[in-house]
């Protein structure tokens, strides 16, 4: 009735008839309208509730749980008294010095009995797929983990389902140019791409003219062209100049709470043990997947100019994180990290004197112990390796030479895989893997097992061990 009054008084030329016409149409249309917003409203909620469940961290629980499981004590700095973080996600980059880093995840994470996201079957996260939950071994909806640090393609909202919301986020960059020089060398074998470069320098070859032998969705193409920017899972293909760069750097920086460099090494570990409120024992290392130097290509400016102009999405990158990285220098002051820094050389020459023979790292033929040799490039054996002292201290060896300098990439059951397999774990293996002449495990094979200490043994069935792969350096 209200709206005929409103009709007749707003459209007096209009009869009575068609009046009630035009309100019935009024009617149906208000109507429709509020259907179609109710259906848009509860269509958007569970779409919000999904995405929302999607992006959310671990859930409450499951973080409490995880959070008593782990004890971990307070320690002591030149700031004050701390906690340290156990939660911890290492975004492991390409040819970056990562996997040092991923060795003092290892550790740190078996010393305090953390919880590991570890790939299902590889030595990655199905890379160069991007990330999903589903890759990790054993996820189950719901799981908590305390660490996740294997070489991935990065998607922040599914590696956000798998931590604590206090979860610290780190990784690492080195110059654009040296990596895209190590990756060349390092992958070159695998991107038929390059195989039809002629001469002898390659890589020259291919940075004087690097659309003739660049296609965007060609095999193992990314490798080409900023794989930084690729590995964050971005748009490796963007020119430099392009708004989305500047864009997607800008959203890393909120996703990053620290980024390391490789060319300051020992600066970034003092801001890592900083940030981490970590020990000094936390952060020794042995240097991995180290190329003997012959193998480097040392290129030309124009070269390395040319190198920048094809990777100007990375150099970006580098450049954006390298300031923010010298501002934190700054803040925690250039004396103090120097004085830092002389302390971590001097803890890690003494590691290396009780730990390593030979002074340092060498060529792969010249590893005697054969599990200690670190996975090479197709056809090549670049890599230096280390051999470790035999008459170490027990105790010492249980403390530092757990470093276990040996393999990059390569996948074991255990992070620090025990120097014996015993029958029991044995059966757990196929045969192919029982050894009972070389002491290369997977499997040693009671004969060789015999002839090691009890405290280098092992029979537990290696389905109850805990599983890890990538670097344990």
């Amino acid at each position: 009735m209200l709206a005929f009054c409103i009709c007749r008084l707003t459209m007096p030329g209009i009869t009575g008839n068609k009046c009630s016409s035009v309100v019935r149409r009024l009617i149906l249309w208000v109507l429709l309208t509020n259907i179609i917003l109710v259906l848009y409203c509860l269509t958007n909620s569970r779409q919000g509730n999904n995405r929302s469940s999607q992006q959310s961290p671990c859930p409450l629980s499951g973080a409490k749980l995880l959070k008593k499981n782990v004890s971990v004590p307070p320690q002591s700095t030149t700031s004050g008294e701390c906690s340290p973080k156990v939660n911890i996600m290492f975004m492991k980059t390409h040819k970056t010095a990562s996997s040092t880093i991923l060795n003092m995840l290892f550790r740190f994470g078996e010393k305090h009995k953390l919880k590991f996201a570890l790939p299902n079957g590889r030595n990655d996260f199905s890379y160069p797929s991007a990330f999903q939950c589903s890759q990790v071994k054993d996820f189950r909806l719901g799981d908590c983990f305390n660490i996740v640090c294997n070489h991935m393609r990065f998607d922040h909202q599914e590696v956000a389902k798998l931590l604590p919301a206090d979860a610290v986020y780190i990784t690492i960059l080195r110059n654009p140019v040296d990596l895209f020089e190590s990756a060349f060398h390092y992958y070159h074998r695998v991107i038929p791409l390059t195989w039809s470069i002629d001469g002898e320098d390659k890589l020259a070859g291919f940075l004087n003219n690097p659309q003739s032998f660049y296609r965007a969705n060609a095999f193992n193409s990314f490798y080409l062209k900023n794989l930084l920017f690729f590995d964050f899972g971005l748009d490796n293909n963007l020119q430099g100049n392009d708004r989305r760069v500047a864009r997607d750097i800008n959203i890393l920086s909120k996703r990053f709470d620290l980024v390391l460099f490789a060319e300051y090494f020992e600066e970034s570990l003092v801001l890592l043990k900083d940030t981490l409120c970590w020990t000094t024992e936390d952060i020794l290392y042995f240097k991995l997947n180290v190329r003997r130097s012959s193998s480097v290509s040392h290129l030309t400016p124009e070269l390395r100019t040319k190198a920048i102009q094809w990777n100007e999405a990375d150099w970006k990158l580098y450049q954006h994180f390298n300031a923010t990285f010298w501002a934190r220098v700054e803040a925690y002051g250039r004396e103090r990290i120097k004085q830092e820094v002389n302390e971590l050389r001097r803890r890690n020459s003494e590691m290396m004197e009780v730990c390593i023979e030979d002074g340092g790292a060498v060529e792969a033929q010249k590893i005697q112990d054969r599990r200690f040799l670190p996975w090479q490039p197709i056809g090549e054996s670049p890599i230096l390796g280390y051999n470790m002292r035999k008459n170490i201290d027990p105790e010492f060896r249980k403390m530092w030479c757990c470093l276990h300098p040996g393999h990059g990439e390569t996948r074991h059951p255990n992070p620090h895989p025990p120097l014996c397999i015993g029958p029991t774990a044995c059966s757990s293996l196929t045969d192919s893997k029982t050894l009972d002449k070389s002491p290369t495990p997977c499997c040693l094979a009671p004969k060789r097992c015999n002839e090691l200490s009890d405290d280098l043994r092992t029979d537990t069935p290696l389905s109850t061990l805990p599983s890890s792969n990538g670097s344990y350096l």
